[in-house]
Order: structure tokens, then C-alpha cells, then sequence
């Protein structure tokens, strides 16, 4: 394993840059143009042990999928990725051939989605850590979770409960028919951020409020409901679940509902559009799954379904 600097440059080669950066990696800081509006600027972690297990993967999938659920953050705002610094945490028995793949995995996912890698740290560890910061542009209206007005109709983009499902199955927690397997698995293991739906869900007036779904629905959409002072009714048969998760859980709705790490989008729209021509605008499959109504509370409508849930218990689940 070659040393800290000497790493460094190494995985820094080539890294995706646009005119928008000035000077890439290589100094204290890197060096970005000045953009035309508000700024969007977000973190986050994955850690082994805790969100991923170096056997369930190629270190390729393992970089794109740490650089995805970034991205995802600033899909839920609307907005577009500019660029990106990554520190790495590293434990003893990886070699730096490990970190060759992991960079081009990140490296890949990078350039599909335009966005810069300018820069990041190394460091020692006793698990091995992804961080990574994107900052990204708003556009004229930014996609927040309190805008959600009563009378609003609730989408989601995508089918729920793949990835939960994915995840135990990696986890030795469910069985799963080969047939429906790779699907399940791939949808935890590679996510996809929604950056263009969640562009063109921004240009739509007035602005939806909208969140991603990493927690799960029921938890995220309960933080839009907490940070915009209303309640909510969620058609638990309305949920949109792929054959590959209907095949494993059959009617069991539950990690639908609270499985988490799908990312795809939840958006709350003024009444009126259909779910036809929402999907041709956003270029994505879109579901309505219920409304927001006054109060405080999210009602779930359905067979099997837990009927209310407060905020608290909401934040309980988590």
C-alpha cells in the first residue's frame, strides 16, 4: 500500500473537471467559477459495517453508490450537481488496487452526472468511510420540504421497497427466487439520483415540496409534513411496487413503507396533473399515493397498513 501522498495523487489522476473549476485537486483548495445563483452544498457518509459490507460488491459499485446517494440530495432540491470533494477513511488489508476500482467507480458515476471531483482527503481508520461534499446550483426555484400545501396530491417517482428488499437479502434476512434477485440487489447496491426529474419537478409553479427517500416514505414523508405544519392521507394500495418485490413479499406492504434507500423522489403537487403526464415531464415512472390534509398526522389508508402515525412515532421508527 503506497503512502498517504503518494495515494493521493495517485487516485486524483484524471479526475472529471469542467470549466466551471478553475483548479482541481493538487492544492489546499480547489478553485470553482463564481455561479450565477444560490448554491447548494450537502454531505454524507457511508461506512462499512453500517451501510454496506465489501462483500456484497465490486469496489466500483461501492464508489458510484457512495457518490449516487449524494447526488440524490441535491435531486431532492431540484437542483444541479457542480462538484464534489471526498474523504476516505482507510483500514488496514486494502490495497491500493482496491482504490483504483472504488475512483473509477466514483470516477464513472461522476461524469454521467456532469459533476466535478475537485479535490478530498485521506485518512486512517479502523472501517473504511466514504464522505463526500457536493455543492450544486439552484436554479429559480429550489424544491423544499415546507412547501406542502393542504389540498396537495402526494407522487412518488419509481416503485418502493427494492432496495430494503435488496439489503436483506444481502443480509441473509430473505430468500429470494434467482430470477428476481439481481433486480432487488442492484436497486440497493447501485441507486439512481433523480437529477433530471427533480430539475424539471423545480420548473413547475408553484414550486412542489419534495424530499428523497432514504428513510423510507412514511418517515420522509413525515418530515415534510412536521416542516410544513400539515397532515397527511397515504393510500397504502397505491403504492408502486415492482413484480421482483410483489414476488418476495407478496402483499407485505412493510418495507414499502418504511424499508428506506430507495431515492427515489416524493413530491407534493398542487391537485390536477395526471400521473401520464407528470412521468413524460419528469422522464420517470410517477405514482400518486395520497394527499395532505390539515392536522398533524399521517392516516395510512389500506389492507395490512398501520392506520395512524404521529410525528413522534414517526422519528421512533427511524
Amino acid at each position: 500500500m503506497p503512502g498517504e501522498f503518494e495515494l493521493i495523487a495517485r487516485l486524483a489522476e484524471r479526475l472529471p473537471l469542467s470549466r466551471r473549476t478553475i483548479l482541481g485537486a493538487g492544492d489546499d483548495c480547489a478553485i470553482l467559477a463564481p455561479s450565477r445563483g444560490p448554491g447548494l452544498f450537502t454531505i454524507d457518509s457511508v461506512v462499512e459495517g453500517v451501510h454496506f459490507d465489501l462483500r456484497w460488491s465490486t469496489p466500483e459499485a461501492l464508489g458510484a453508490r457512495a457518490l449516487a446517494v449524494n447526488l440524490s440530495d441535491i435531486a431532492a432540491m431540484g437542483g444541479r450537481p457542480r462538484a464534489c470533494v471526498v474523504n476516505v477513511a482507510i483500514r488496514r488489508g486494502l490495497t491500493a488496487a482496491f482504490f483504483d476500482r472504488l475512483y473509477a467507480g466514483l470516477k464513472s458515476e461522476a461524469r454521467a452526472a456532469r459533476i466535478d471531483v475537485v479535490g478530498g482527503n485521506i485518512t486512517r481508520a479502523r472501517e473504511l468511510a466514504i464522505t463526500i461534499a457536493v455543492l450544486g446550483d439552484a436554479g429559480a426555484q429550489v424544491l423544499r420540504r415546507d412547501a406542502a400545501r393542504i389540498g396537495d396530491e402526494i407522487f412518488v417517482t419509481g416503485t418502493l421497497g427494492d432496495a430494503a428488499v435488496g439489503w436483506r437479502i444481502l443480509s441473509g434476512k430473505i430468500r429470494a427466487p434467482q430470477a428476481v434477485r439481481k433486480f432487488l440487489v442492484g436497486r440497493f447496491i447501485r441507486p439512481t439520483a433523480r437529477l433530471m426529474a427533480g430539475e424539471r419537478l423545480a420548473s413547475i409553479r408553484p414550486v412542489p415540496a419534495a424530499i428523497d427517500i432514504s428513510d423510507g416514505v412514511m418517515q420522509d414523508l413525515g418530515h415534510i409534513l412536521e416542516r410544513s405544519g400539515v397532515g397527511a392521507e397515504l393510500d397504502a394500495r397505491a403504492l408502486p411496487l415492482s413484480p421482483a418485490y410483489r414476488a418476495v413479499m407478496g402483499g407485505d406492504l412493510s418495507l414499502a413503507l418504511g424499508g428506506g434507500e430507495d431515492y427515489e423522489l416524493l413530491f407534493c403537487i398542487r391537485p390536477g396533473y395526471r400521473e401520464s403526464v407528470l412521468a413524460r415531464r419528469l422522464r420517470v415512472g410517477v405514482h400518486r399515493i395520497g394527499r395532505i390534509v390539515r392536522g398533524k398526522r399521517l392516516r395510512i389508508l389500506g389492507a395490512d397498513a398501520p392506520r395512524i402515525a404521529g410525528f413522534d412515532q414517526l422519528r421512533a421508527r427511524a
